[in-house]
């Protein structure tokens, strides 16, 4: 029977490539050209203000076309819908790094209250997503004149 020194930093080391397939595996993203790609799942980026008028969401969604989403608002909530396809799939490539996800997403966020939904506008241009929800007369902030 052979004595070996044993090391810590080698099993933390061990641990650490464990956690970070873990990680890569449910994300999407593979490190390890052996391992089987898999789409995963993804958002696109927003940003969402609120002016004086209205409330205003921006959404990257680049490569995208009018027809690739849609745009739901209720009483209370803005959804929005859609599906990035893969171009095209590819047997006779090797990827080394496969980053970009696709399939479908769903964002849903909550309104105020004193929205305007009949009153909603958007634009798409060059793969940004701008939708502009006008507010009722009555939310508008009033200025006072102080005698």
């Amino acid at each position: 029977m052979a004595i070996t020194k044993w090391n810590p930093f080698g099993e933390l080391s061990t641990m650490q490539d464990r956690i970070n397939r873990l990680f890569d595996e449910n994300i999407g993203r593979f490190r390890f050209p052996d391992m089987e790609m898999s789409t995963g799942a993804w958002n696109p980026a927003v940003d969402i203000y609120e002016t004086k008028d209205s409330v205003v969401l921006k959404a990257e969604l680049p490569g995208f076309e009018k027809k690739d989403f849609s745009i739901e608002v209720n009483a209370s909530m803005l959804t929005l819908k859609g599906e990035r396809k893969s171009e095209k799939e590819t047997k006779e490539h090797n990827y080394y790094i496969m980053e970009r996800a696709y399939g479908s997403f769903v964002r849903t966020f909550a309104l105020p209250a004193a929205v305007d939904k009949d009153k909603v506008k958007a634009k798409f241009k060059d793969g940004m997503l701008e939708v502009t929800i006008p507010k009722k007369e009555g939310a508008k902030p009033k200025q006072v004149k102080v005698d």
